[in-house]
């Protein structure tokens, strides 16, 4: 069947969500609910907790998803769920929960990568997006850059040596004292400071490297706010984020458009929910512009973790015919491919 309709469901960290992807391959709903209420007060994302909330909410999320679609259950062709990378108890929500739907509705079921869902969803946003092109995945747990092939093959670029992008923005935000997501805090506050008054390192590593490594930029903001306390200065918090920021996105853009030039291509695709940050959204649209690049950065609502995305990289392994068995397990350090297991990381936990 070349016109699937595809129930997704996606618990790989602290977001529940469920959406359904139509024959012709739109969205035709997409279901989120947001645990930061959960998170909060630790300050960044405890697994048990999050794995506890997907078992409150999943059932009902994909009901609602079912319902926003106007389809009946009869009408799933298969289900896509997040295997892995993310938190072990949270994903073994989602993949036993499919596992079930799936078996008691005698249908596919479809195991997705969550980095390969993040891709897709530049191909939600923009389905003319060519290929080859460089993708920069940057999230929370995640800051790989790739090379997508004509036949969707993945060439691993460059990635996070420790702390992924967003882990540092998580606990950047959580030194100066602003709320829970960090990410958005500090894209909040940074608006308001000037990008110039406290500039914090750049960490690019040995020349030519497309690898990233933001432990360092997370201590230099550590001891920057411990001069400042010794010294009795006042914490101008505005500045701080806006320079911390700036670093973060300054090697972002460099290392991603420094890939799209040594790879050859024309076009760069932004994904993962540090996408949705305002800053390197401005920035990257004028280097792309500048360099005649063309730039995929899906809307906000797809940048962060979501169904619609697994959904996507979903309908195209039921196209070619890829099923998972009845043994699917969650696998919280699943890689792309041939990638290298991922590195140890905090990212989003308290």
């Amino acid at each position: 069947m070349d016109r699937p309709t595809i129930l997704a469901i996606e618990t790989s960290c602290d977001e529940t969500a469920a959406a359904v992807l139509a024959p012709d391959g739109a969205v035709a709903a997409t279901v989120l609910a947001s645990q930061h209420d959960v998170h909060a007060r630790y300050g960044g994302v405890v697994p048990e907790l999050a794995a506890r909330r997907h078992i409150e909410t999943v059932e009902s999320i994909v009901s609602d998803a079912i319902t926003q679609a106007g389809v009946t259950w009869d009408a799933l062709d298969a289900i896509a769920v997040t295997q892995g990378p993310g938190l072990a108890g949270a994903l073994l929500v989602g993949v036993s929960f499919a596992k079930a739907l799936a078996y008691a509705r005698g249908i596919p079921l479809i195991a997705v990568n969550h980095l390969e869902a993040h891709i897709a969803s530049a191909w939600l946003e923009a389905p003319d997006c060519p290929l080859p092109c460089v993708v920069l995945i940057v999230s929370g747990g995640h800051t790989h850059l790739y090379r997508i092939e004509a036949g969707w093959q993945y060439r691993l670029l460059g990635r996070t040596l420790d702390d992924a992008a967003g882990e540092a923005f998580d606990k950047a935000a959580k030194m100066l004292g602003l709320p829970y997501p960090g990410g958005p805090a500090i894209d909040r506050a940074a608006r308001e400071g000037n990008p110039t008054a406290v500039r914090f390192p750049r960490p690019h590593l040995k020349p030519r490297s497309l690898d990233f490594s933001f432990s360092g930029l997370k201590t230099a903001l550590l001891y920057y706010l411990r001069d400042l306390d010794r010294a009795g200065k006042p914490r101008r918090t505005a500045d701080i984020a806006a320079g911390y920021q700036e670093a973060i996105v300054d090697v972002l853009i460099e290392k991603a458009f420094d890939a799209v030039r040594r790879s050859e291509v024309g076009a760069l695709a932004v994904v993962g929910g540090v996408s949705a940050n305002t800053r390197l959204r401005s920035l990257l649209a004028e280097r792309g512009a500048r360099e005649g690049i063309r730039l995929i950065i899906p809307r906000p609502s797809y940048c962060t973790d979501n169904a619609a995305m697994v959904a996507a990289a979903g309908r195209r392994a039921y196209l070619e015919g890829r099923a998972a068995g009845w043994d699917l397990e969650a696998e919280a350090s699943l890689a792309i491919a041939d990638e290298p297991p991922a590195v140890a990381t905090r990212a989003g936990r308290a």
